[in-house]
């Protein structure tokens, strides 16, 4: 049996290696365009600013050791330009000629593709995606530009950016959304925008480039911006067109349509890792979620479908993805999982968010850091749509137990039923996961109402009546605007002044005293509400200029 894969990164050397280690006797053959295989992507931006100094670390394995290995026959500089389905053959350009070869299974791992906007003068930009545009970026960094500018304020760009502002050059991020990092809802995006702000990268949102000229780069409302070097990381788009010319199924969006054993419309065709479709969590329906880990994942899934591996139940099948990611941010790490509160209002779900602000460890020991947190619940059933985290050390395992519980059934609630591991400078007796559990577990006792920071200018105008329960130094040093302060401590003694005809939304510094404080009122029969994440999460968008 003869086993040809296109594309010799992630999902395809994934299939590559396991198919070896389950069966001695298939041959296999990996076919790459470029000129490197099995390198790690993830760690490109990293080697620009030498924080991974030796380039070699990046290249994980070679045709050479493959071979030597796993007796894998790996050949570079080979581009697919042809598939016959009915022959089964494909056809491929090589460094010596064009031939043909045979195949009983083809895997399809071609990856995705860099979106570059079609503007004047945009050839002068580069890209990130492969070791050539790293050696390429490497080497215009090497001149000294004084001035860069990255074009698209995703994870990517993020973390270009990120490393480009290591070697002191000033950086100017662009990006055509009102936020970065568009997975995050926006006030969580504020915090990242604040931090890279203060670093000193600026930051302009709702803008798009119209033209990239030697020296510059025009916005759409004509601003000029200084460049010496520009980066394009908007986005990339499934590399899709082979499967599509040879008549494979491809979706809405590009990406190559695959069942639960990733298999394409021709039984005897795969594809895998960033040009096939995924399965979303909540819905099941195709999503593209480019993401190494659910590449290496697709491919080994082909391998034991190919070598006939069986589960537990049957024929492996590909499960659904929340697309938890994670990026580090000079030193603030924002994570992700699942649907944010955007998604889910568009699916028309009755939506519950809860925004926290604990500390990653007990305060007491040295180095505690807060980590802001929002979990996004579906009202009643208390479904856990998705989370997100933006913090310091230990934000990414907050959200990875998130992800463990969504992909485990697990409702908000049952947040507050795990066991976490628990010394001071790892986490507290209360953890933030089981702060969240709590939190879930007073809305649907009916304990606490809660009203975002979005409302606010709505209920203030239908004459709600806000009041501060943080201390009047705090209350002194920033409140929102029409705010009334009782301080917590002084608040059963003033009872009085809080009136009783109107609802009443209470917030302190992130929500803990508020909580306290709504009790005392709800008890005394006053209509009351806890603005949920409090000053610091309302503070931050308004900081942003995403606030009304």
């Amino acid at each position: 049996m003869r086993v040809v894969i296109v594309g010799g990164v992630a999902g395809g050397m994934s299939a590559a290696t396991r198919l070896r280690r389950l069966d001695e006797k298939v041959e296999i053959i990996v076919l790459e365009r470029g000129e490197h295989v099995s390198f790690a992507n993830c760690g490109l931006p990293y080697h620009v600013s030498g924080v991974i100094p030796n380039r070699e670390q990046l290249l994980l394995q070679t045709p050479e050791s493959l071979g030597t290995r796993f007796r894998i026959d790996v050949r570079i500089r080979h581009e697919v330009t042809h598939i016959d389905r009915d022959a089964k053959q494909v056809e491929v350009t090589t460094p010596d000629g064009t031939e043909l070869i045979d195949y009983d299974h083809l895997i399809l791992a071609p990856g995705a593709s860099p979106v570059i906007p079609p503007i004047p003068g945009i050839e002068r930009a580069l890209t990130l995606r492969n070791i050539r545009d790293m050696d390429e970026l490497v080497a215009a960094v090497a001149t000294k530009p004084r001035h860069a500018v990255v074009l698209g304020g995703g994870f990517i760009g993020v973390e270009v950016a990120e490393n480009l502002h290591r070697l002191g050059i000033r950086v100017t991020i662009v990006e055509l959304a009102p936020q970065v990092l568009t997975p995050l809802d926006e006030e969580m995006a504020a915090i990242v925008q604040a931090h890279l702000e203060d670093a000193g990268i600026a930051v302009v949102t709702s803008a798009s480039a119209t033209e990239v000229t030697p020296d510059e780069v025009r916005l759409d409302d004509g601003t000029l911006l200084p460049a010496d070097l520009v980066v394009v990381s908007i986005g990339v788009r499934p590399d899709s067109g082979l499967a599509a010319e040879a008549g494979l199924a491809v979706g809405e969006r590009g990406g190559i349509r695959v069942d639960e054993s990733q298999r394409t419309s021709d039984p005897a065709i795969f594809a895998v890792g960033d040009a096939a479709e995924k399965r979303d969590v909540h819905t099941g329906e195709p999503v593209m979620v480019p993401l190494a880990n659910a590449a290496n994942r697709d491919g080994r899934l082909v391998a034991d479908v190919i070598a006939g591996l069986e589960g537990p139940n049957g024929p492996r099948r590909s499960g659904r993805v929340t697309g938890t990611a994670v990026v580090g941010v000079l030193g603030l790490t924002a994570a992700t999982t699942g649907w944010n509160e955007r998604r889910a209002r568009a699916e028309g779900l009755d939506v519950e968010a809860i925004h926290t602000h604990p500390f990653n460890h007990a305060t007491y020991h040295p180095g505690a850091e807060v980590i802001s947190l929002k979990l996004v619940i579906e009202r009643g059933s208390q479904r856990i749509l998705g989370a997100q985290a933006v913090g310091g050390a230990g934000t990414d395992k907050r959200i990875d137990v998130i992800a463990t519980a969504i992909k485990g059934g697990l409702s908000a609630p049952d947040l507050a039923e795990i066991d976490l591991a628990y010394a001071p400078q790892f986490g507290s007796a209360k953890d933030p996961i089981t702060m969240l559990g709590f939190v879930a577990d007073n809305i649907r006792s009916g304990l606490i109402r809660m009203r975002q920071f979005h409302e606010i200018g709505a209920l203030k105008a239908a004459g709600a009546h806000i009041l501060d329960v943080r201390t009047e130094g705090e209350f002194s040093a920033g409140a929102i605007p029409g705010a009334v302060n009782i301080p917590l401590d002084e608040l059963r003694e003033r009872l009085s002044e809080v009136p009783t005809d109107r609802e009443v939304v209470v917030y302190c510094g992130v929500g803990i005293r508020a909580h306290s404080a709504v009790q005392i009122l709800r008890q005394a029969g006053v209509e009351v509400s806890n603005l949920d994440g409090g000053w610091r999460t309302w503070q931050a968008v308004q900081r942003s200029g995403m606030g009304s």
